[in-house]
């Protein structure tokens, strides 16, 4: 259990922040600027909040009526930040050493060898950071935050500087990290992707302030979540489980309460819980079952709402069981098809608009 109830001026920006989360991972979303940085910086002890109060576990970092503000060592928060910022000067095995030392031997937990096992890191130990790849120094980094045996592991987007075959190198192991370890990780992040991928809990911040939060699916489905995430990135996440693997065709079926959906494959096994991302701009809409065409998912849905409008583009709002879609049309379409709240229609979804990058494994 995170809980957090803070306020914290710096310069001209303010910071009100009130949430509690009790989830694996729990996503810290929006945009640059937003006060992300400035709340994990307020978890991590590095900025004093003006007032409020700060918990991990039942276990009180801040609190401003009590006068308790426990520094940052004291708190047993391990943080990897934007920049792995290793010793330059040392060693990879020597940076482990030394987030080991930050904490007594009576109050170890993480097993080194394992760390090193689970990051891959054991043919890197005797390189320094200039002679690593972003992505392996990154992985350091996590597991010299690991090596202190954090109560919570903060990551500040740490996919930030690196290319997409690096972040998804990173997100991997951040699964691993979930999955093995149950440590709890505040991850931060303005990508919807890396979000779907790992979140079980969202917080949604914007101009200093909590808008949202809850879990994945629920706060993705949201009509106000497509001005938040941006115009192209607006859609849904559903959960659901695998279903069965094609391997003839390379392909996973996901079933979920409002039907199937196909996906390239994904290697996973059949009754994996998966979370799907689909984007309201990879989504069509008919008022009758198509025939002869190449679209794999074709669903059955009810128009729930016309939500967002961005001059002659429409978000259709349509329930597909307990599911929510969103589609995104033009507003001559609303009027050819007479889409309305209550009518009947079929949701098209292409299969390769959703790939391992838009499915997380909860």
């Amino acid at each position: 259990m995170l809980e957090v109830d803070v306020t914290l001026t710096q310069g001209g920006f303010r910071l009100d922040a009130v949430f509690a989360a009790q989830a694996p991972i729990v996503a810290l979303f929006g945009r640059s600027g937003a006060g992300k940085s400035t709340l994990v910086n307020a978890i991590a002890g590095l900025v004093t909040p003006d007032r409020g109060r700060i918990a991990v576990e039942g276990r009180t970092l801040f609190d401003a009526r009590s006068g308790i503000d426990l520094a940052p060592e004291d708190r047993r928060v391990g943080y990897v930040f934007q920049d792995a910022l290793l010793f330059p000067h040392l060693t990879v095995r020597a940076n482990l050493a030394y987030g080991e030392r930050l904490t007594p031997p009576h109050e170890r937990y993480v097993d080194r060898a394992r760390v090193i096992e689970l990051l891959d890191l054991q043919r890197l130990l005797d390189r320094r950071p200039s002679g690593l790849s972003g992505g392996e120094r990154q992985r350091a980094a996590i597991g010299r935050a690991l090596l202190a045996s954090p109560r919570l592991l903060l990551m500040d987007e740490p996919l930030a500087s690196l290319d997409a075959a690096r972040k998804a190198e990173i997100l991997a192991y951040v699964e691993l990290l979930r999955d093995e370890l149950r440590l709890p990780i505040v991850y931060v992040s303005h990508s919807l992707e890396e979000v779907t991928r790992l979140a079980d809990h969202v917080v949604v911040i914007g101009e200093g302030r909590v808008l949202a939060e809850g879990a994945l699916a629920a706060v993705m489905a949201r009509p106000d979540m497509a001005m938040l995430a941006g115009r192209f990135e607006a859609g849904t996440v559903i959960e659901a489980r695998v279903a069965r693997v094609d391997e003839a065709h390379g392909l996973t079926t996901l079933a979920f309460d409002g039907g199937e959906l196909v996906v390239p494959n994904l290697d996973a096994l059949p009754g994996e819980p998966v979370r799907a991302r689909v984007r309201a701009r990879d989504v069509s809409i008919a008022l009758t079952r198509p025939e002869g065409i190449s679209i794999q998912n074709i669903l059955e849905a009810k128009v729930t709402a016309l939500a967002s409008e961005y001059g002659a583009i429409v978000d259709v709002e349509m329930s597909v069981g307990g599911a929510t879609l969103l589609a995104r049309v033009t507003r001559k379409a609303v009027a050819e098809l007479g889409l309305r709240p209550g009518l009947g229609v079929h949701a098209l979804v292409k299969a390769v608009a959703i790939d391992r990058r838009s499915v997380g494994f909860a």
